[in-house]
């Protein structure tokens, strides 16, 4: 019968010809952002030095290496979230799984995110971004969440990131949370990713191709193991599959997680825009010793700003993911029970969400999302894949656009568990610079 890894290698072998056997028009032109692209240059960084037949001028180093051009800057920013508010679940954590979600009654500081990018010489771009937190026992928490390396200057619109990231997998995943349009994750990317999104250390290549509207191609490379990698060799990977976990080994290329992806764009009229994208994620899991799962992603996203807009407003835009994961799991001893030992199944979940946003006029912006997640029946009980049901509906006002209010009221529905209410009050600040948004 084929193996996963046929699966992988055809499924990104067969996006790859598709890409290729595409009409390919003029040349995209240069301006066209990157999925990856890094912040904006900052008011007062200058281009590059450039005579009128077109060679740039620069000073010679002392130490015969490139020296920094007059162009190279660095952006500062601090992004802060905090939450305030109340659920009908006493145990917040257990209805809010994100690891950037309001996580009890009364007051959460989820996210204070500290970025630093920039350009380091005339080849890398640079970010790094640090995040504090405060648990739900009121203890402060530090991570490195990404810090990775861009190059600008690769042929064949070529393009390499390296260092810690978050894989770019469907729409949200490699999004911060000051970026998003709710409070709280969507609730397939708690089941497939776990709380923190997907990321990890490891390199990513990717293609602009040569055509008029946006399209690009990328696959990643990471490693398969730590906590940010939930559907493959976590240590909490027994949430999924029952059983204890196997200690993690890297004994070949194939021990990696291989990411597939696929997005192109166009305009459907002069005030539309359409962004489509397949992804997938391919590794290896701890069920066993050579047990693997497989992920696949559909994304879609549509918006619609009036041609006399003011301020980008008013505009419509939808934007859903549906995500399936198949986790092939090995005989393993019962994390509740060493006496029992699990038969090898196939475990498989399913999860989306989608959500409509009506910016009704400058600064004032409406939502709603709704979401669910679902997976087979297994051979042992975890309460982390029960069916589920989530609606969103939320109101965000820009005070300006340093600062955000946004209010949230959480409609969820829990099989064999039950209904509840939730209703969260949530106010972010920026200082200084910060990355700009992936349209």
């Amino acid at each position: 019968m084929p193996t996963t890894n046929s699966y992988a290698l055809t499924f990104t072998l067969g996006a790859l010809v598709l890409l290729v056997t595409a009409p390919l028009p003029a040349q995209a032109p240069r301006n066209v952002a990157r999925t990856g692209s890094l912040a904006r240059q900052p008011q007062g960084a200058e281009p590059d030095t450039t005579t009128a037949s077109g060679s740039k001028t620069t000073a010679a180093s002392p130490q015969g290496t490139p020296p920094r051009a007059p162009s190279m800057y660095m952006n500062i920013g601090f992004s802060g979230l905090m939450d305030f508010g109340w659920s009908s679940e006493a145990d917040v954590p257990s209805l809010q799984r994100g690891d950037h979600d309001p996580i009890v009654r009364g007051f959460t500081i989820p996210n204070e995110e500290l970025t630093l990018d920039g350009a380091v010489d005339p080849y890398f771009k640079g970010f790094v971004n640090v995040v504090y937190k405060i648990d739900a026992a009121g203890e402060s928490a530090f991570e490195l969440e990404e810090a990775y390396i861009l190059t600008n200057s690769l042929p064949a619109n070529l393009q390499i990131k390296a260092g810690q990231f978050f894989t770019e997998f469907g729409r949200q995943n490699a999004q911060h949370p000051h970026a998003w349009a709710f409070v709280d994750q969507p609730l397939v990317l708690n089941q497939m990713f776990g709380g923190d999104g997907m990321r990890g250390q490891g390199a990513r290549l990717s293609w602009l191709a040569p055509t008029s509207w946006y399209t690009e191609a990328m696959v990643t490379l990471q490693n398969s193991f730590g906590e940010t990698m939930h559907s493959f060799q976590s240590e909490a990977s027994s949430d999924i599959h029952g059983g204890v976990p196997v200690e993690p080994e890297v004994q070949s290329g194939g021990d990696l997680l291989i990411a597939p992806r696929i997005a192109t764009s166009f305009d459907l009229t002069s005030t539309q825009t359409l962004v489509l994208g397949v992804s997938g994620a391919f590794g290896p899991n701890n069920s066993g010793p050579s047990e693997r799962t497989s992920v696949y992603g559909a994304d879609v996203y549509w918006r619609w700003k009036s041609a006399t807009a003011g301020q980008g407003f008013p505009f419509w835009s939808f934007q859903s993911e549906v995500i399936s994961r198949n986790y092939d799991a090995a005989p393993r001893e019962a994390a509740s029970n060493p006496t029992v030992t699990l038969p090898q199944e196939s475990i498989k979940d399913n999860g989306w969400y989608a959500q409509l946003l009506w910016g009704v006029r400058p600064r004032i912006v409406a939502g709603l999302r709704a979401e669910g997640v679902n997976g087979d029946v297994t051979s042992f009980t975890s309460p982390l894949r029960a069916d589920r049901f989530r609606l969103s509906p939320n109101f965000t006002m820009y005070p300006s656009e340093f600062s955000k209010v946004r209010l949230q009221y959480n409609y969820d529905d829990r099989k064999g568990i039950g209904r509840d209410h939730s209703l969260w009050l949530q106010f972010e600040f920026i200082l200084g610079a910060h990355a700009a948004h992936r349209f």
